[in-house]
């Protein structure tokens, strides 16, 4: 409301189509006639879904069809006279009506018992600290605590606020000052070729996550202040090694969505090999548009499709070509570049994610391997937005990040810091947030970045 009122009215819409619909669900629970039951349980859903999708469909997507439709019209020489509709896009909307609707569909599976207190369902679909970016909140997880007692407790305070300044680190530290690069190369990407494009695109990889990732950290740690336990939502991602594994440890809670919701009533595994590759594509092509509203990134889902299907299929390939070739699976060198390949694949999908439009991604895709060697000395680099000093600095920033990440698959560093004298925890804490004072990327000329997820 503070952004906007007329779009709240939009959030309490869906919160009362999906309470309601809970509800009705329950009385038909109690009919004795279970093809009446049944019946009548699909059709509470379907309402509740038609809906909220419609509300979704119409402020995110309808301009976007209607320009499609705008476009190919005019290809067959046929006036397309519908306008578009000068709406902006509420913010959180993808998110909150993901949620609510999950709510929906775990009472019609009988996974919780619907929630009588309108208030505190409404506090479910709209608990701010996750609200406008997630995670997606099962309702199996969340709800039930809205019912307990929660009481002061200064640990679950301490754990909360490191969180929170591990967050604010990847953010203001490491996101924001890659994205001068990234928007820089990005937003005129006519002007560079070769390195400048490969580096704003490895930028671009590292930049999102820790945008996207540190606004997960807020989330969950602001929740665990107030003593409530919000689901993970990334387990670092870049050290996958396959396209499969990646999805498992990128935006988990979106992934669950789509497994849970979508993947599994469509047949999921089952049947022919056919229909798993199909039920693979359409959670692809789908968790692409959900992101946005452009065919850059329905692309950008393809992609991750298309890799995810290949990786299904050569898999009886690449076991018998390592058996052959006698590589041992569990060698650093072997899982080194599993890795690699792995980040290659998704870093390339990231060209069509980040691109302003499709000829841009073309442009990129077609010159991003006009190799120019001399760029890398002469200080090429230091022309696209950072001077020396904070190009330089945010090379070492991935490096911590990456080396913070081997370090917590041994060993969690929260818990490792909590065992620690008291004189060290204190000076990593006041480590911490001295580094975002003397390193985070603000001050004069610096334009106020918003979180990027906030888009969709």
């Amino acid at each position: 409301m503070s952004w906007s009122p007329k779009y709240a009215i939009l959030m309490l819409v869906s919160t009362i189509v999906t309470y309601y619909s809970g509800v009705l669900i329950k009385k038909s629970n109690l009919k004795e006639d279970a093809k009446q039951k049944t019946l009548e349980k699909k059709i509470w859903v379907g309402l509740s879904f038609t809906i909220n999708l419609a509300i979704l469909f119409f402020f995110k997507y309808f301009n976007f069809i209607n320009e499609s439709f705008i476009t190919l019209f005019n290809q067959l020489d046929i006036k397309w006279g519908v306008p578009n509709f000068d709406v902006l896009l509420p913010v959180g909307i993808s998110f909150y009506t993901f949620q609510a609707l999950s709510y929906t569909m775990d009472v019609y599976r009988d996974d919780i018992v619907a929630e009588k207190n309108f208030l505190k369902y409404a506090l479910f679909v709209s608990f701010f600290p996750q609200l406008v970016a997630g995670p997606i909140e099962k309702s199996t997880n969340l709800l039930p605590q809205l019912s307990q007692v929660h009481k002061f407790n200064y640990t679950r305070i301490k754990e909360g606020l490191l969180l929170m300044l591990w967050g604010l680190f990847k953010k203001v530290v490491i996101a924001d000052r890659l994205a001068v690069v990234v928007n820089t190369v990005y937003n005129s990407p006519q002007q560079y070729e070769g390195f400048s494009l490969i580096l704003a695109t490895v930028f671009f990889a590292f930049q999102i996550y820790c945008d996207f990732s540190s606004y997960s950290d807020i989330a969950i740690g602001s929740a665990k202040v107030m003593g409530f336990d919000l689901m993970e939502n990334f387990n670092r991602p870049y050290f996958s090694k396959s396209i499969a594994e990646f999805w498992r440890r990128w935006h988990i809670s979106l992934g669950g969505w789509f497994r849970d919701y979508l993947y599994f009533p469509l047949g999921g595994s089952r049947g022919s090999k056919l229909n798993k590759y199909r039920n693979v594509m359409v959670v692809f092509l789908l968790s692409g548009l959900w992101h946005g509203a452009s065919w850059n990134f329905v692309i950008w889902g393809a992609l991750h499709g298309c890799f995810q299907v290949l990786g299904y299929e050569f898999s009886n390939l690449r076991q018998k070509t390592t058996s052959f070739l006698k590589i041992k699976k569990e060698s650093f060198s072997y899982r080194l570049y599993q890795v690699i390949f792995t980040f290659i694949l998704v870093d390339f999908a990231w060209i069509f994610f980040r691109s302003n439009n499709f000829e841009d991604s073309k442009y990129i895709v077609a010159n991003i391997f006009n190799f120019n060697p001399e760029v890398i000395f002469d200080g090429t680099f230091y022309k696209l937005g950072l001077d020396e000093y904070d190009f330089k600095l945010a090379i070492y920033v991935i490096i911590f990040l990456l080396l913070m990440q081997l370090i917590q698959r041994r060993v969690a560093m929260s818990e490792w810091i909590k065992e620690q004298h008291i004189f060290f925890r204190w000076s990593v804490y006041f480590a911490g947030i001295y580094s975002i004072i003397i390193f985070g990327y603000y001050g004069s000329g610096y334009d106020a970045s918003q979180f990027i997820y906030f888009q969709f």
